[in-house]
């Protein structure tokens, strides 16, 4: 797959698959054809996380290099306590399946990245890059030391270092994100206020996202770690109120879905408040809340082709993946994006240029297999 190299020049200017599961087909798109392809009524739900500088470099009581990569909040532990992904000498530039091992630490030994220091309170058995480190000192401290001193995650696949704006949505509000909630990155506030005048509202929750791949496949195999969310009565309302009057609730991103459906099943029904989930979705899972997605392009091989599984048959998510591939779709935080939604209004004014070469493709899936030259 073509991975996304750097941010696009227009936030809300990328390409855009619309999977509609209604009619079995495929269209291409621009993002800021979003508004078009909505229906009045309808409503966005996004995650307003602000992304923190996860990226920790330093060194351990020895003097060996350290990188630590923050990946959840460690609940159970109390505040200053995060899980963290432990990496040995090295850059970004390497793709972390290739970075060296940490150096050997035991419970009670010291990180020090620059002004903060870091206790390792607790080892995970799932992986020993896994550790629970406590930093002592009072909120102010942590955070300005973070601010200070941290740097968003960083990708081996980018032409150049992330600046921690690049990795923060328009509407990003509390630091809680440990990595980008990238869905929601082509949604410019001029993009947002098209689909309110196409009478398409949006409501916003919390999520702690976490971090996507660490390089370790047992630890990578485990992902999500359980993850706090904060839903608004307001958004709860918003919700209740588009399904009754028969629109669709559309989840931007990942994130969204596991918050939303995490609630539902914690709690019987959707309910306003603060959680911890531990949802993991995939094919077999039903959503009872969301009833799209807005999605980044995820390959197969990527555990969020699971969460999309849930929205849409996976045949016709394969047929997908060929099809961006073979038109050269870019991937990743920095890419293009999905939109998987039964019934997407895709035959619009735009159509009229179909086939004319001056218009975006329309696609029948069961043309897509040809077209990519797949058996």
């Amino acid at each position: 797959m073509n991975a996304a190299r750097t941010y696009p020049a227009r936030r809300d200017d990328v390409r855009l698959l619309v999977v509609d599961t209604a009619a079995g087909q495929l269209y291409e798109r621009r993002t800021t054809a979003l508004p078009d392809l909505l229906s009045p009524g309808d409503l966005l739900v996004v995650n307003d996380a602000a992304t923190v500088p996860a990226s920790l470099l330093g060194r351990d009581d020895a003097g060996a290099d350290v990188e630590a990569r923050l990946i959840a909040e460690d609940t159970e532990r109390g505040p200053g306590h995060f899980w963290a992904v432990l990496f040995g000498a090295g850059d970004w530039r390497q793709r972390t399946e290739d970075r060296p091992p940490p150096p050997v630490l035991a419970t009670g030994d010291r990180l020090r990245f620059g002004l903060l220091t870091a206790e390792v309170a607790a080892r995970s058995p799932l992986s020993a890059r896994l550790v629970s480190l406590r930093f002592p000192g009072s909120a102010d401290d942590l955070w300005g030391g973070l601010y200070q001193q941290g740097r968003p995650v960083q990708y081996s696949y980018l032409a150049h270092p992330l600046p921690l704006w690049a990795v923060q949505t328009v509407y990003a509000g509390r630091p809680w994100a440990f990595e980008m909630p990238s869905a929601g990155r082509p949604l410019s506030w001029e993009a947002l206020l098209a689909l309110r005048r196409n009478g398409v509202r949006w409501a916003a929750l919390t999520h702690a996202a976490g971090l996507s791949s660490t390089g370790d496949p047992r630890l990578d195999a485990a992902l999500p770690l359980p993850e706090r969310f904060d839903i608004p009565a307001a958004t709860v309302d918003a919700i209740a109120d588009t399904h009754r009057q028969g629109g669709r609730v559309i989840a931007v991103g990942t994130t969204v879905v596991r918050a939303l459906e995490g609630s539902r099943i914690a709690k019987g029904a959707l309910q306003a408040g603060a959680g911890v989930t531990d949802l993991r979705i995939g094919s077999g899972f039903t959503p009872r809340v969301a009833d799209g997605i807005l999605s980044g392009i995820h390959t197969s091989a990527e555990s969020h082709f699971g969460v999309l599984a849930a929205f849409a048959p996976v045949g016709l998510l394969h047929t997908a993946e060929q099809y961006t591939e073979a038109h050269h779709f870019k991937t990743h935080e920095l890419g293009d994006a999905m939109l998987i939604l039964p019934g997407a209004r895709c035959y619009s004014a735009l159509d009229e240029t179909r086939g004319t070469g001056l218009g975006p493709r329309s696609v029948p899936g069961a043309r897509v297999r040809e077209l990519v030259g797949a058996p």
